[in-house]
């Protein structure tokens, strides 16, 4: 890093005095103690606070680019470098990707406020981590033109990360490699992964979707980035190194003095090693540069012996190819694939299970399961079992039934249908042995209950004054069919906006010959048929309203008039 820049300084630089303004800048920039001023926030930063040793972070702690952003130099020796970087090459910020920085600051800052997520992380951690989606390489969508892979996590002078995804996210389903241009590791990105764009998929491919992902992933645990204690705990779990914590500070500063603009696929490629520094999916040998920055096509060693260079701070190394002779091609020795572990089981998105006597239930039981790392375990055999005293069944009668997970990790139970028997019952999700993970999930069968009630004849119901009614029968269905045991009260009310029971016109006759204006307790028959009891006229001419009404809530009102007849 110190490398680059100092041929960055050599080609800037226009006079003594400002080479060693430039070296004085960047030396308090890299002490390790040193501590800066946070621009969100403006309280010192606590770079090197952070004693969590982390687990790889959202990254793995793959490798990333160093390159550092530019000293502006001073229109004259002795004054202030923090000038603005608006104009500058370095910061210009491709069109797309600038707009999914923005777009992801303004959703966080609708769902979580008190993180107070500024764009200017987003593009800082995109530029070490890709540089900016090689310079802006994405279609109108924010997808990326190819793939963008980091290094095969294999233990080989990076970290050590056996596959999460079967191959999924990143091609390869032996190892994991950080993928898109956030630079997610699979398991990190099943956990975290957005839909930025709105086109119904989480693709770490696409900056919209990976720039909303990783503004979530740093307001987690509920920081406020404006304050600089909480912006540097945050990096540090994005990729635990403090050298990547001071390159991320860099742009972070950098982009806050301002920047511009540029179109897609215009904006200036890093000249290090991470992950956007190749296009193709698996990263190809690079020919060493020439020194100071000279042009041509550079030499190529005498030997093809692989010269380690350093990794991620605490990565180990990591093996930089030279140019070789072709060879002929050999046939690596096969490793076999250690078996992946049930680590946990749960809920993928049951809804509530409630049904109607003899219907099927709406929803289905799912259920996902994760390895030992979090990441969806295939092939995982997950039992459904049915208890309870109802005789609700899965499809073809079974109570209980083994499906096995999909590619996803879920498992969804066949479909299930309530039998005759009303109440409650569990459906219990069993997997692994000798420790089983078990969910269980309420179930609910439910009476049929009538959802329509008609009169059975459409004859006008008249009476004269002390005469008794033609017979009133009613049928109470489900579904168009009679519906038996349903519970019906008959109630003679008054007419108005709140009707309530009258006192006057006809009525029913109690046991003792009294009058009753309200009768419970009728019930339909096996057909779904009721015939009221009686109704008399008294002496009161006019007409009233007779009101029926299930304890399913269906009504019914039947309009009765008293008339004297026409005389002789």
């Amino acid at each position: 890093m110190a490398a680059q820049f100092g041929r960055r300084l050599r080609r800037g630089a226009t006079s003594t005095a400002v080479v060693a303004v430039a070296v004085a800048a960047l030396a308090a920039s890299q002490a390790p103690a040193a501590t800066s001023q946070d621009s969100a926030g403006g309280d010192p930063a606590a770079a090197g606070t952070d004693t969590d040793p982390g687990d790889g972070g959202a990254t793995g702690n793959s490798p990333y680019h160093t390159d550092l952003p530019p000293l502006v130099t001073p229109d004259k020796p002795g004054t202030s470098v923090d000038l603005p970087a608006t104009g500058t090459t370095e910061a210009g910020i491709p069109a797309t990707v600038l707009d999914a920085y923005k777009k992801a600051e303004r959703e966080v800052g609708r769902t979580d406020a008190a993180c107070r997520l500024p764009w200017q992380l987003l593009a800082a951690i995109g530029k070490v981590e890709s540089g900016q989606a090689r310079g802006g390489k994405v279609d109108a969508n924010g997808t990326t033109f190819s793939p963008i892979l980091g290094p095969v996590l294999d233990g080989q002078g990076f970290a050590l990360i056996k596959d999460t995804d079967g191959g999924a996210y990143d091609g390869d389903a032996t190892h994991d490699r950080a993928v898109g241009p956030m630079q997610f590791i699979p398991s990190t990105w099943e956990v975290w992964g957005q839909d930025g764009n709105g086109d119904g998929r989480k693709d770490p491919n696409n900056i919209y979707d990976a720039a909303l992902a990783a503004g979530r992933y740093l307001c987690a645990g509920g920081r406020d980035l404006a304050v600089a204690a909480d912006l540097d705990r945050a990096v540090l779990s994005y990729n635990h190194s403090q050298e990547y914590l001071r390159t991320v500070r860099s742009w972070f500063d950098f982009y806050n003095r301002g920047t511009h603009e540029v179109p897609d696929g215009t904006g200036v490629l890093p000249s290090g090693t991470g992950a956007g520094s190749s296009p193709s999916p698996t990263p190809t040998p690079t020919p060493t540069p020439s020194p100071s920055g000279s042009t041509g096509t550079p030499k190529p060693k005498p030997k093809p012996t692989p010269t380690p260079t350093p990794s991620k701070p605490g990565g180990g190394t990591s093996p930089t190819p030279e140019p070789s002779k072709p060879t002929e091609p050999t046939t690596p020795p096969t490793t076999p694939r250690p078996p992946r572990t049930l680590g946990s089981i749960e809920n993928a998105g049951t809804p509530a299970l409630t049904a109607t006597a003899g219907e099927v239930f709406a929803g289905r039981v799912a259920v996902k399961a994760r390895d030992t790392l979090g990441a969806p375990l295939a092939e995982a055999e997950i039992t459904f079992t049915l208890t309870g005293g109802t005789d609700a069944r899965f499809a073809g009668g079974a109570s209980t039934v083994t499906v096995p997970t999909g590619a996803d990790g879920i498992a969804t139970a066949p479909v299930l249908t309530a039998g005759e028997k009303t109440g409650a019952f569990t459906v219990t999700a069993v997997a692994g042995t000798p420790r089983p993970r078990t969910l269980t999930f309420a179930a609910q069968v439910t009476a049929r209950q009538a959802d329509a009630l008609t009169r059975t004849g459409d004859e006008a119901l008249t009476a004269a004054p002390g005469a008794t009614f033609a017979p009133v029968e009613v049928r109470a269905t489900y579904k168009g069919e009679g519906l038996a045991g349903t519970a019906v009260t008959a109630t003679l009310v008054t007419d108005g906006a709140t009707p309530t029971e009258n006192d006057e016109g006809p009525y029913f006759k109690g046991a003792d010959g009294e009058a009753l204006r309200t009768l419970t307790g009728l019930r339909t028959g096996d057909d779904g048929v009721l015939e009221l009891p009686a109704v008399h006229a008294d002496d009161t001419e006019g007409t009233y309203t007779l009101r029926l009404t299930t304890d399913s809530g269906v009504t019914l009102t039947v309009e009765l008039t008293v008339t004297a007849p026409p005389a002789a």
